[in-house]
Order: C-alpha cells, then structure tokens, then sequence
C-alpha cells in the first residue's frame, strides 16, 4: 500500500509542476508560446478557456497531492 501511494505522489508531483509550468504568467511564460499559437487557430475565448482548466488542474492536483503526502507519511 505505501509503495501504491509514494509512485501515485510521484507521478501527481510531476503532473502539478508541469500544469503549474504551463500556466500563463505575468509576463505569459510557456503558456504564452502554446496558447499564443492557439489564439490563431481557435481564437482567444478558447485559449482562456485553456487557462481556466489549467487553473482547475493545478488546484485538483495540488489537493491530490497533499492527501497522497499525508498518506504516505501516515503509511510510514
């Protein structure tokens, strides 16, 4: 059960600090670049729409990983 929850908290972990990284920033980071070329094809409601899930991921996984750290410290 322990090693279940520590690969689950690695693999949240490394999925938070990409949805993190892909967010548009101040100054519109690695989002800029993806959502720039997505604002051509899909307009700019839709690459704002791609923010707004990124937003939604970043809280989801962040969640995710708090209860797999307090998990895997329970578990030890």
């Amino acid at each position: 059960m322990q090693m279940i929850a520590t690969v689950l908290l690695v693999i949240v972990s490394i999925s938070l600090i990409g949805v993190v990284l892909l967010q548009s920033g101040r100054s519109a980071g690695l989002s800029g670049a993806i959502s720039g070329g997505a604002e051509q094809l899909i307009g700019k409601q839709k690459a704002r729409g791609v923010d707004a899930v990124l937003g939604k991921a970043t809280v989801v996984l962040a969640v995710l990983f708090f209860v797999l750290t307090i998990a895997v410290a329970y578990l030890m």
